[in-house]
């Protein structure tokens, strides 16, 4: 049965607001900040740069290095190497257990949860008081400033903000120690008056079972007045599907009349954005897009007619970019910002003030310009679906078929995989294509064990599957013989060193590949 809801209650648009007054006067100062940076990047990028050497000068890795001997950012880039998770991974669980100074100076006790490397399930990002203070903290006043400042007139700051995200853990290492989505840390550290504006309570938003923190967000949002959104687009579709089924209400404005914004990120919005049209219909709605990693804030939309983003310079983070080019190289070399070049695939490297060095994070990005620089996030620097926030990366997908194979006696030729993209309510899922060389006796148990198999080498895909609260089990289809050599031939690209993308974050390929097996 269908609650009652008293959706007689109409939340009038009120007029200019003195809360859009006192926004509007302390952003003044800021807004005057970014526009400064734009202005002068690479004096900002510099100064950052030296003022991180200076603060980690006597840290382990400082020392190590001889950070105060580095007077430039050319000395900075030829002497240090540029380094992946697994390299900085013996310092986050020595972090973990207790151990300080070793790459920051202030202590690190939370630990930013994600997955998605060859040698680990899931990485634990170092997370220092002042890169969520003036990194992640900043770029969430940030977006709020300039939101203001495009829509002086908007009334999103009279009634609530429903944000969703993670759950957060104790460390079983250290009792000072803290870890979970990044998410989560935010919502643990936000200053009570921030919380005032949110909903549902704490307590709701760090709950780490799904299906019964969707109910609660139900519970006790559908009856508040909701003005903005701010999370990933995959996982609000859960929640607002949920809420139109609770409510019988065709769309979110009959339950939220006033909902005016929404802050996304953490994963490509392009795939929902007619789903979100259609649920979310009235022309006053807008969109804001975030960079916001467990790395830190990176970027953010301020111009709604272009959907490339402002890359923030003044942040604690200095930027290096590594043509894609490069990658393959033993030694990669790192581009400074003021090489760059629009219309240029790059890979993100990071210096951070919580203690990164030379990071590189994996995702890639293309300049669309460089006065001011602003950017689009173009993927990842691997083979990747992350179309709902799993970040399953090749290696994963080798590992899980591997174990499949040795489980059923399978043998594999050739496979492709992509999202089945949320629509009209239902659930995302996988779609696999495999070639078999020896096909399995029973195709159900294969693709049982495959969807087993990905949620132990990738927590993220893990926690999506959970319940089917986002990503229902994977979808498997076998390949009629040598599909994917008539793929690659009709394509022009038969032989050499062309291969069939075996992770796709789109339905480009699966879609050809997909008719031409029914053929």
């Amino acid at each position: 049965n269908t609650p009652e809801y008293n959706f007689n209650k109409r939340y009038t648009m009120e007029p200019i607001t003195v809360i859009n007054s006192i926004i509007s006067m302390f952003s003044t100062k800021r807004l005057a900040q970014i526009d400064f940076f734009k202005e002068n990047p690479i004096q900002v990028q510099r100064d950052t740069l030296v003022e991180l050497l200076r603060r980690a000068a006597d840290t382990e890795y400082g020392l190590k290095y001889d950070f105060d001997s580095i007077l430039t950012a050319e000395q900075y880039r030829e002497r240090l190497p540029i380094i992946h998770y697994e390299e900085l991974a013996p310092y986050s669980e020595r972090l973990m257990n207790g151990e300080q100074n070793l790459l920051w100076p202030e202590p690190i006790t939370w630990f930013a949860k994600s997955s998605g490397t060859t040698a680990a399930k899931s990485k634990f990002i170092p997370v220092s008081k002042e890169s969520l203070e003036s990194c992640h903290f900043r770029g969430g006043k940030d977006v709020i400033s300039i939101f203001n400042k495009l829509y002086p007139d908007a009334q999103v700051f009279n009634g609530k903000t429903l944000a969703l995200g993670g759950s957060s853990e104790i460390s079983k290492t250290n009792n000072n120690c803290r870890y979970g989505d990044l998410s989560a840390i935010l919502i643990s550290n936000t200053p009570f008056w921030a919380n005032m504006m949110k909903t549902p309570d704490q307590s709701i938003m760090l709950m780490s079972e799904w299906e019964e923190k969707i109910e609660k967000i139900c519970d006790t949002t559908i009856k508040e007045d909701v003005r903005s959104l701010a999370g990933v687009p995959s996982w609000f579709l859960t929640l607002i599907n949920r809420i139109l089924e609770r409510t019988g209400r065709n769309n979110l404005h009959e339950v939220w009349p006033n909902l005016e914004l929404f802050i996304h990120g953490g994963i490509n919005f392009t795939p929902y954005r007619e789903q979100y049209k259609r649920l979310l219909p009235d022309p006053k709605m807008k969109y804001m897009e975030t960079y916001n990693a467990s790395e830190g804030f990176f970027g953010l939309q301020d111009d709604p007619s272009d959907s490339s983003m402002l890359l923030m310079l003044d942040y604690g983070v200095y930027y290096e970019f590594v043509p894609i080019s490069e990658l393959t190289k033993p030694h990669p070399r790192a581009l400074l910002l003021e090489e760059v070049e629009t219309g240029v695939n790059y890979a993100l490297v990071i210096s951070t003030n919580g203690g990164l060095w030379r990071y590189m994070i994996g995702d890639t990005i293309m300049f669309t310009s460089t006065r001011p620089y602003k950017f689009k996030i173009t993927g990842r620097t691997k083979l990747f679906i992350n179309a709902f926030g799993e970040e399953l990366i090749i290696d994963n997908a080798i590992e899980a078929l591997k174990q499949t194979c040795e489980k059923t006696g399978a043998t594999v030729m050739a496979f492709t995989a992509a999202p089945v993209f949320m629509e009209d309510g239902k659930k995302g899922a996988h779609e696999w294509i495999i070639e078999f060389g020896t096909p399995p006796a029973d195709s159900e148990n294969f693709a049982n064990i495959l969807d087993t198999e990905l949620k132990k080498v990738n927590s993220d895909y893990e926690a999506k599957r959970y319940k089917d609260m986002s990503l229902q089990r994977l979808i498997l289809h076998a390949a009629r013989p040598n599909l994917f050599n008539d793929w690659l031939k009709e394509k022009g690209k038969l032989g050499g060193q062309n291969k069939v993308p075996q992770l796709w974050n789109d339905r480009t390929h699966i879609d050809e590949l997909l008719k031409m097996n029914q053929g």
